[in-house]
């Protein structure tokens, strides 16, 4: 079946609609009371992110629209250190999109919530004119306990810098995908909480986190860098990449410095502390491939020392970085 404006119309279109996909995956006590608002039990001190996901294709090699969408705003909670609870979740829908896509993208993101260990606990769909476009927005609500206090002004000199993974997946999936492109290479989005859980749980003392998203690499560590008005030096052949990516970007002359993860965070601690933390991401979901790449030091901006010895500076990323990865 094909969605038709008739059915963001709030009448029967609607609720068949709703009933048949969403609440089909979405079902729990508090969403299924479908009142206005959702009223829910709360927290002394919470953290509350939003975003849209525009990404397309909507399903791609290693995920879908649904699941980036519950990847993305779980982990942008868990880099404040929250213990992600709550999210919501809003269609906007174009008209001709095909109703077994949309189911297969609701599933994938109940899958992911659940795997997340977040409830869906309020939603919107809208239909507009169009040629079958889908688009989600959502908001996620975490807590955080009241002695957490993980921001990037926390970031001091001797401090280690960790990533949890390869870098480039993502934005090299969904390029390939639009390209059409014929490789193995599949997006890395997946929810970062076991993890961050770990490394709270075993002691690191976590300065700052941020997910490796839009602009990669070379902008979120110039954004902390700005933050903390240090210098963040790192060492460009620790910084693990596959050799698939690496071969694509070669190919198509992308900086793998501004290509972007859906599923990869980047750490600053306690230098001594940074092996430790590298271990216990290595055991967790996701993060096999973690490895320590530089550190902070007195100064400003991104230095990037190369294999030779050399050193250069880091950017961040100037105008859009195609395609729209989320």
């Amino acid at each position: 079946m094909k969605i038709t404006l008739a059915h963001g119309s709030g009448g029967e279109s609607t609720s068949r609609l709703i009933d048949s996909v969403f609440a089909k995956y979405f079902s729990n006590p508090v969403l299924n009371m479908m009142e206005d608002s959702a009223v829910v039990s709360g927290n002394d001190k919470i953290a509350v992110t939003t975003d849209s996901f525009v990404v397309t294709p909507v399903i791609f090699r290693g995920g879908d629209i649904g699941r980036l969408s519950v990847c993305g705003t779980v982990n942008d909670l868990l880099m404040r250190g929250a213990v992600p609870k709550y999210i919501t979740s809003a269609f906007i829908i174009e008209e001709g999109a095909d109703t077994d896509t949309l189911e297969k993208i609701v599933k994938s993101m109940a899958d992911t919530a659940k795997e997340a260990g977040v409830t869906v606990i309020c939603g919107d769909t809208k239909v507009i004119e169009g040629n079958g476009g889908i688009y989600i927005n959502t908001t996620g609500v975490g807590f955080v306990k009241a002695s957490t206090d993980i921001v990037s002004t926390n970031i001091r000199e001797g401090d280690a810098v960790v990533v949890s993974g390869t870098m480039g997946d993502h934005h090299a999936t969904i390029l390939s995908a639009r390209m059409g492109i014929e490789n193995n290479i599949e997006s890395d989005n997946a929810p970062l909480g076991i993890m961050v859980r770990e490394m709270l749980k075993q002691g690191i003392e976590l300065h700052a986190m941020r997910d490796i998203t839009r602009g990669g690499l070379g902008t979120v560590l110039n954004e902390l860098a700005k933050a903390s008005h240090t210098n963040i030096e790192i060492e460009e052949k620790k910084i693990p990449v596959s050799d698939e990516v690496k071969a694509f970007a070669k190919i198509l002359g992308l900086n793998l410095m501004h290509m972007g993860n859906e599923g990869k965070l980047v750490a600053f601690m306690p230098f001594e502390q940074a092996e430790k933390a590298v271990e216990i991401i290595k055991n967790c979901p996701y993060g096999e491939k973690a490895q320590i790449i530089g550190r902070v030091k007195h100064g400003k901006g991104v230095t990037m020392i190369t294999p030779l010895g050399g050193k250069r500076q880091i950017n961040v990323l100037y105008g859009e970085g195609l395609p729209r990865i989320c």
